[in-house]
């Protein structure tokens, strides 16, 4: 997939509208099932993951992508997408065990560098239960 980028001011200002939005039409989301129902913080961010998932499947996350950028891209939504793409990819190379390692080889980089970084973070602050 290729981004395209505007050139002008106005072009700017519009994608970062479009980054704010959809970043903020998963918040709204998020927020609905936190107030309107009972489901736990964990169960919302797991739904949100495999819509990610389900998005990527059936060919519909691509479009939101270029049109949400990375405001649908960011959140746990992408990184199911990432998860479904490597699986999708690495099954019709390698097969049935491919769908299995594939998400895992998709995502690993992005993993990887969040346990590193929140391990630098343990080691610079000291942080102090309530």
């Amino acid at each position: 997939m290729e981004m395209i980028y505007p050139e002008t001011w106005w072009g700017f200002m519009l994608m970062y509208l479009a980054v704010f939005a959809g970043g903020g039409l998963l918040c709204a989301i998020a927020q609905l099932l936190i107030v309107k129902t009972k489901l736990t913080p964990a169960r919302i961010l797991v739904i949100f993951l495999v819509a990610g998932v389900i998005l990527q499947t059936v060919g519909a996350y691509e479009p939101l992508l270029n049109i949400f950028h990375s405001g649908i891209a960011v959140p746990i939504v992408g990184f199911g997408a990432a998860l479904a793409k490597g699986s999708i990819n690495a099954a019709m190379q390698y097969g049935v065990f491919g769908a299995f390692a594939g998400g895992l080889i998709q995502t690993a980089f992005g993993v990887g560098a969040a346990v590193v970084a929140s391990y630098l973070v343990t080691l610079l602050f000291n942080a102090k239960s309530k």
